[in-house]
C-alpha cells in the first residue's frame, strides 16, 4: 500500500480547537476519502507541528477526486482557519519526500 507523509504547521492557540475538531470527522467526508483511494490516515501533533501518514492508492488521483468534491471544500475552509498554510489543492504536492526507513529483516533471518 503506497504511502505519503504530510507535514502541516497550525496557527498559534489553535492547537486544542484542531484536535477537537478532528474527534469527529463528518461521515460525508469519511466516504468521500475512501472513494477517492484513502485506506488509512493518521495524524500525529507535537506543539503546532502536525505529522500526516497517508495509505492511499494514488495520492494525486486523490488530490484531484477531493479538490471540489461537497464534502471537502468545507472542511478544507474549516481547516485554513486553523492551519498557517490553507491547502486549496491547486498545487502539485507530493508529500514529504523518504530519506529513509528500517529495511524489513528477510524471513529466517535473526
Amino acid at each position: 500500500m503506497p504511502q505519503v507523509a504530510l507535514h502541516t504547521r497550525l496557527k498559534p492557540g489553535r492547537e486544542a480547537e484542531y484536535d477537537a475538531v478532528h474527534a469527529v470527522i463528518p461521515p460525508e467526508l469519511d466516504a468521500a476519502l475512501r472513494a477517492a483511494g484513502v485506506r488509512g490516515w493518521r495524524i500525529w501533533r507535537s506543539g503546532r507541528d502536525l505529522f500526516h501518514l497517508v495509505d492511499v492508492d494514488d495520492y494525486a488521483a486523490m488530490r484531484a477526486a477531493l479538490r471540489d468534491h461537497p464534502a471537502n471544500v468545507p472542511w478544507q475552509a474549516r481547516m485554513a482557519e486553523l492551519l498557517e498554510v490553507e491547502d486549496d489543492y491547486s498545487g502539485a504536492d507530493t508529500g514529504v519526500p523518504l530519506v529513509w526507513a528500517l529495511p524489513a529483516q528477510a524471513a529466517g533471518s535473526s
